[in-house]
């Protein structure tokens, strides 16, 4: 029992310890470009309680992947964001990302695509990456659909 009491005692003081940060990107204007198109896609909320519980830890983090995923790779020209989002649904179901790919079906949704395309990219996940893969992606869609009630 003093154990677990002593893991309880270290856990809040590193919780306590934990300052929260602020960003610190190194382009300002990809930055700035990134978390347009990351709000736009992952929804604000999502983004700002994820800037807003990153401490000095995590927030280079938070400042790389707005930079450079949404700043740099979301905003250029080639594919567009339905075409993207298509693209970070097979990988993220091929790798088994599931809170990941939870995600990333809402920003699909909010970026055009329909729940027929979705079950088209996650039946063609089953043939090149496996059923096990496919099957979780499928039960991770049913429930954003439902969460979302499409």
């Amino acid at each position: 029992m003093a154990k677990a009491t002593r893991a309880k005692a270290k856990t809040k003081t590193a919780k306590a310890k934990a300052v929260k940060a602020r960003p610190n990107p190194r382009n300002k204007k990809l930055y700035d470009e990134g978390m347009k198109v990351r709000k736009a896609v992952l929804g604000a909320g999502y983004v700002d309680n994820s800037m807003a519980n990153a401490d000095d830890f995590m927030m280079t983090f938070q400042d790389i992947t707005t930079e450079y995923c949404w700043g740099y790779l979301w905003t250029r020209p080639g594919l567009s964001k339905k075409s993207r989002s298509m693209l970070n649904l097979a990988m993220l179901a091929a790798l088994n990302r599931g809170p990941e790919l939870k995600l990333h079906i809402n920003g699909a949704l909010n970026n055009g695509l329909t729940k027929d395309e979705i079950k088209e990219i996650f039946l063609q996940v089953g043939i090149y990456c496996g059923i096990p893969a496919s099957l979780d992606a499928f039960k991770t869609a049913r429930e954003v659909f439902r969460e979302r009630g499409v």
